[in-house]
C-alpha cells in the first residue's frame, strides 16, 4: 500500500552552474604549451581526424569575409564542434593580409574562442595564429608519414613558399622523425628565400640546402614538395613537372592549374569543403563536372578504405578543418590551466541574473 504520507516522486531540479569563468591566453603562453610536442601534436591530430570521420564533430562551411576596397585580404571565420572525451565548441576568426609582409607583419592573425559544451558561455580567447600554423603542420606532417606509405619515402623536400607556414611544418617534420639528404628552397622574394636558409641551418639542419631560382627545378628536384605560399589562383600548370611521382602537400591550396591534379592522385581532408572557393580542386571540379579526380580524404587512407598509388604523383590538399583548432586549442587550455597559469578576467560576464 502506498503511504499517502510520501512525498511523490519529482523531477531531480538542475544544479546551479557554476559562474562562468573567462580566460585569455597570449600568444607566448600558447607557444610554450606546444614547444618540442610534434609527435603528440601530429597524434591529437590524427584523434580529431578520426572523430571527424565518425561524425563525431560538426564543421560548417567557413565563412569569408573580404573588401572591396583591399582585394587582397580577407577574415575567415571556422565555426565548429568536436565531440569525444573533451567535447568543446568554438570559433576561429583568422585574417589573411598580404600586405603586411611588407610592413614587417606576418601576414596572418588569428584568435580562437572556446565555449563551454553545455552552457554555451565562451571560457576563453587564445591567440591562435600559433595554433593555426601548428595544427596545419601537424595535419601536412601526418599526410606526409600516411601518404608515403606502400611508396617510396622521400629523401629529398622541396619547400615553395618560405613563410610562417613552411617554417612550422619543417619542424613538425623534422620533429616527427623525417630525415632528409637535400632541401630546396623556392620564394618569389629572394630576401624570403635567403631567411628561410638562414633559419634552417639555425634549425640544424646539417642536408645541403638548394634556394631555386627556378620553380620548376625545385620540383623536379624534390620527391616531396611542400606549397605553402599565398597564391590567389594556379601558377604552376605543367604536369610533365611532376613526372617523377612525388608527393605533395599542397597546402595552400591555389597553386597548381587543374591539369596537374587531372595528372594526379588526390586525397583531401574534406570533400565539401574543399571543394569551395575557387580552390584547384574546386577549378577541377568546375571544368569536368564531377569529382572523379578524388581518390579519397586522408581519413580514407587512415582507415584503409584506399590507398596512394605508387606510380603517380600524390596531391594532399587539405582546406584546413575548424575542428583541428578546436582540438590544439583545448590542448593549450588544459596544459595552461593545469601550470596553473590561466589569466581569468574577473567579472567579464556582468549580467547572470535572468531578472536582474
Amino acid at each position: 500500500m502506498t503511504d499517502v504520507l510520501s512525498t511523490p516522486d519529482r523531477p531531480a531540479m538542475p544544479e546551479r552552474a557554476c559562474v562562468p569563468t573567462f580566460a585569455v591566453i597570449t600568444g607566448e603562453q600558447v607557444q610554450r604549451a606546444l614547444s618540442g610536442r610534434e609527435k603528440q601534436l601530429v597524434e591529437l591530430v590524427e584523434a580529431a581526424y578520426r572523430l571527424h570521420d565518425a561524425g563525431d564533430t560538426v564543421n560548417p562551411p567557413s565563412y569569408f569575409l573580404r573588401f572591396s576596397d583591399r582585394p587582397t585580404a580577407r577574415i575567415i571565420a571556422l565555426p565548429a564542434s568536436i565531440g569525444g572525451q573533451a567535447p568543446v565548441d568554438g570559433l576561429k576568426w583568422i585574417s589573411s593580409f598580404p600586405q603586411n609582409v611588407s610592413a614587417g607583419l606576418p601576414r596572418a592573425s588569428a584568435v580562437l574562442i572556446l565555449n563551454d559544451h553545455d552552457t554555451g558561455y565562451p571560457f576563453a580567447c587564445l591567440e591562435s595564429s600559433i595554433i593555426s600554423a601548428t595544427r596545419t603542420a601537424a595535419s601536412a606532417a601526418l599526410a606526409a608519414d600516411r601518404l608515403s606509405r606502400g611508396r617510396p619515402r622521400p629523401t629529398r623536400v622541396g619547400f615553395f613558399g618560405t613563410g610562417l607556414i613552411a617554417r612550422y611544418i619543417h619542424t613538425f617534420l623534422n620533429g616527427t622523425g623525417w630525415a632528409f639528404e637535400a632541401v630546396g628552397v623556392h620564394d618569389v622574394s629572394a630576401d624570403s628565400a635567403t631567411g628561410f636558409r638562414g633559419y634552417l641551418r639555425q634549425a640544424g639542419t646539417t642536408a645541403p640546402i638548394t634556394v631555386h631560382d627556378s620553380a620548376e627545378d625545385l620540383v623536379r628536384a624534390s620527391d616531396l614538395v611542400v606549397f605553402a605560399t599565398i597564391a590567389g589562383r594556379p601558377h604552376v600548370s605543367d604536369p610533365a613537372w611532376f613526372s617523377h611521382n612525388p608527393l605533395v602537400l599542397h597546402v595552400s591550396l591555389r597553386d597548381l592549374a587543374p591539369e596537374v591534379l587531372l595528372g594526379s592522385a588526390n586525397f583531401v581532408d574534406d570533400v565539401e569543403h574543399c571543394l569551395k572557393a575557387d580552390t584547384s580542386p574546386h577549378l577541377v571540379e568546375q571544368l569536368t563536372g564531377n569529382r572523379d579526380f578524388l581518390n579519397g580524404t586522408l581519413s580514407d587512407v587512415m582507415a584503409g578504405r584506399t590507398a596512394p598509388p605508387a606510380d603517380r604523383p600524390v596531391v594532399f590538399s587539405p582546406f584546413g578543418l575548424g575542428v583541428l583548432d578546436l582540438a590544439v586549442g583545448k590542448y593549450v587550455y588544459d596544459e595552461v590551466s593545469r601550470t596553473g597559469n590561466l589569466r581569468l578576467i574577473d567579472d567579464f560576464f556582468h549580467e547572470l541574473r535572468r531578472y536582474g
